[in-house]
């Protein structure tokens, strides 16, 4: 099997989901972004496949709704899944609890999924919704790594600090879990991304 760096350069759509019933065929493998809405999970992806605009990034928070579907090779069976955004305020509350079980649901059920990069702004980490989707994939026994996007904001200095911040948080919130600082605006961190990745889809 190819390398994850040169699957992700064949990234595709496929398809938006509108709820976990609505999903393609459960087979192959899957690895999953979540994140807060605001965290930049658009701009991870699009540098992780080197695509300006496969994932679509919005000035509108919260406008993902769907479980968006990319292929990595021709037969579909290796899959990148891009889950709708939380945490945002502005999203009817019905709409958020309805979205909180179709989630739940993938995370928990899906058997092709391998493992959920959990992406937020290293400036403002572990928020109350993020810790949930911790607790949901160590509840689902899904393999998980923490991405602290946006770390170009932050001085050395700082940075260093969060992180050992998240480190000692982590091994009470999800002790399994794995977590690095990355940069989409200046691909910081890209080479250890694909490196779990890869350990995820070759395992």
């Amino acid at each position: 099997m190819p390398n994850i760096a040169t699957l992700m350069k064949s990234a595709r759509f496929i398809t938006s989901a509108p709820a976990f019933a609505s999903l393609p065929r459960d087979e192959g493998m899957e690895i999953a972004f979540a994140g807060r809405s605001n965290a930049g999970k658009s701009s991870v992806l699009n540098r992780l496949t080197n695509r300006k605009e496969l994932a679509k990034t919005s000035s509108t928070p919260g406008k993902t709704r769907h479980i968006n579907l990319f292929a990595l090779n021709e037969t579909g069976t290796i899959r990148l899944a891009d889950l709708p955004g939380y945490g945002y305020a502005k999203v009817d509350v019905r709409e958020q609890r309805r979205w909180g079980d179709e989630i739940t649901a993938y995370i928990t059920a899906r058997e092709s999924l391998k493992g959920v990069v959990v992406v937020m702004d290293i400036r403002h980490p572990l928020t109350e919704n993020d810790r949930q989707m911790l607790v949901l994939c160590r509840t689902g026994g899904r393999p998980v790594h923490v991405l602290l996007n946006k770390s170009d904001k932050l001085t050395s200095n700082r940075r260093a600090q969060t992180m050992q911040q998240v480190k000692k948080e982590l091994a009470f919130l999800a002790p399994s879990a794995t977590f690095s600082a990355f940069s989409a605006l200046k691909k910081d961190g890209l080479a250890e991304l694909q490196s779990l990745l890869n350990s995820w889809v070759t395992s």
